[in-house]
């Protein structure tokens, strides 16, 4: 499932609740990767999309560069704490952290009627 993990590597917590499950990704800020690169590896491990796939953009959701300087270091190099964002994507519910986890929450998959 997790297909990229130089870029995407999910924390070994899932939980399940109410019938969803929550996926956990971590994001190294000291490492190579930008956080929107993190988000995307992500969010394509959990719906299946591949990020080479030409529909899969985040514009469309937000802007990636605003998104990447949303919580690096401040003008000291001092980490950013306590903020989060969250976002609906493809109607996942993402919400970033300042310390660099990514949760994401799938869709509701709703029952079929049996017939």
């Amino acid at each position: 499932m997790y297909r990229n993990e130089t870029h995407a590597n999910p924390s070994p917590r899932q939980y399940q609740g109410q019938n969803s499950g929550a996926y956990f990704f971590r994001h190294d800020f000291d490492g190579p990767a930008e956080l929107t690169t993190t988000l995307a590896h992500a969010l394509s491990d959990v719906s299946g999309v591949d990020v080479t796939d030409a529909g899969f953009t985040l514009y469309d959701y937000i802007d990636p560069d605003a998104l990447d300087r949303l919580f690096e270091p401040d003008g000291n190099g001092a980490r950013r704490v306590n903020g989060a964002l969250t976002l609906t994507v493809w109607d996942h519910q993402v919400t970033v952290y300042s310390d660099g986890q990514i949760a994401i929450v799938p869709p509701q998959q709703t029952a079929q009627p049996m017939r």
